[in-house]
């Protein structure tokens, strides 16, 4: 079987190698007539599992890490040091106290460098990253740093009339408002996902990610954090285990299929095409952000990327690699059903072909700059030729969905 003529289901690790240069026609060149926003630098901290090795870090050490990486990286590569605008950060348990200004501190930026926290929950990461390139776009900066953080380890306790509670509310009363895991078990109904194939579908990331780290994928993305150099995850022993989870809600979703709250942040460095001069790098083509039925918040990546595909006028095909945050493997696999990425029980090899937040962790609002930062090494890292074409996604609570398309310039 195969998905495209020029996307066959090849072993994800062999991508970079095997990549086609995408058709390019219409609106792929949307950016003409404004700036050009240009990633030329991503990193991120391990992720930890909630409670685990980064949980006498608070939110603010994590970002900082990450950002102070990518400010580094980002001079060496463009030739001089950076001089950074602007600090955005998404981050969506708190503390409060603008994250992303503290963190630029933490990270020894200048003073007189500022910060703004963004709040889209899940997908607040990657809505942070494409709120700063606007900055660029728009001639307000000429380089910016953003990314996501979360520490849900040192997440504060939120009260309402001395009763505490998880999360906030993502819809008025009177509309739903489903929790995330009977969201997901919501989707598995809806598309027909069993337990048989959210299952398979976890596997998939855990092994995909296993082989990542076996082949030093991830080495040159990861910034250490104290005495945490490596991810928790994945599961090694997962295949032996999957069967043995009890349903979470007496459905399908267990914790082999779902993701685990964790710790980490990831930065990325966003500088103005003058300022890029050679380096490689990649640039934000088109971003969309939608809503959709806030009864079933996980399907709004669907909207998002269709909205995105439209904008630029390409199609999946055209995509070279996908990177979609796997709150849950129903959720996820809905997503992909939806967009024709999954089929015949076969999953497209570009999607998450490191693995996801299914094996190595969701630290939500850093989850969708992660996304990013993976982009980065799958096509800039890893050698893809100018002109491939990549995609992040998150599901994002309270029934949203943002999607950001970005293209490898060199």
């Amino acid at each position: 079987m195969r998905w495209t003529a020029s996307h066959s289901l090849r072993p994800a690790s062999r991508l970079a190698a095997g990549f086609a240069k995408p058709s390019r026609t219409g609106r792929c060149d949307v950016l003409d007539n404004e700036r050009l926003a240009t990633i030329v630098a991503a990193r991120r901290t391990p992720i930890a599992t909630r409670g685990g090795r980064l949980a006498q870090h608070p939110v603010e050490s994590l970002a900082a890490a990450a950002i102070r990486a990518s400010v580094d990286d980002a001079g060496r590569s463009v030739g001089r040091e950076l001089t950074v605008a602007d600090v955005v950060i998404g981050n969506c348990m708190g503390p409060g106290g603008n994250t992303a200004r503290v963190a630029a501190l933490a990270a020894g930026l200048d003073v007189a460098v500022p910060g703004m926290t963004v709040d889209r929950q899940c997908g607040s990461g990657l809505s942070a990253i494409v709120t700063a390139a606007g900055a660029i776009r728009t001639g307000d900066a000429e380089a910016v740093v953003a990314g996501g953080a979360e520490s849900a380890s040192t997440a504060p306790v939120r009260m309402v009339d001395g009763q505490p509670y998880l999360r906030a509310a993502f819809a008025p009363a009177g509309t739903p408002d489903p929790d995330m895991l009977p969201a997901a078990e919501a989707l598995g109904r809806r598309f027909g996902i069993g337990r048989e194939l959210q299952d398979a579908y976890a596997l998939r990331s855990h092994r995909a990610a296993e082989r990542a780290i076996r082949d030093g994928r991830f080495a040159d993305e990861l910034v250490e954090v104290g005495a945490a150099a490596t991810d928790d995850g994945p599961r090694i022993d997962l295949e032996r285990m999957l069967r043995r989870f009890p349903p979470l809600a007496g459905g399908a979703v267990t914790a082999g299929n779902a993701c685990r709250v964790s710790d980490g942040a990831a930065a990325v460095a966003i500088v103005d095409d003058a300022l890029r001069g050679s380096a490689p790098g990649l640039r934000l083509v088109a971003s969309a952000t939608v809503g959709c039925d806030p009864s079933l918040p996980g399907i709004g990546p669907v909207g998002a990327v269709e909205r995105v595909l439209a904008i630029a006028d390409v199609s999946l095909d055209d995509i070279a690699a996908f990177e979609i945050v796997e709150a849950f493997a129903a959720q996820s696999l809905a997503v992909l059903i939806a967009l024709g990425l999954h089929r015949d029980d076969r999953t497209d090899p570009r999607i998450c072909a490191d693995g996801g937040a299914l094996a190595l962790g969701h630290p939500w609002g850093a989850s969708g700059a992660v996304s990013v930062v993976r982009l980065f090494s799958r096509l800039v890292r890893a050698g893809a030729p100018a002109g491939s074409l990549g995609i992040a996604t998150a599901a994002v609570g309270g029934g949203m969905g943002v999607a950001a398309l970005f293209e490898v310039v060199r």
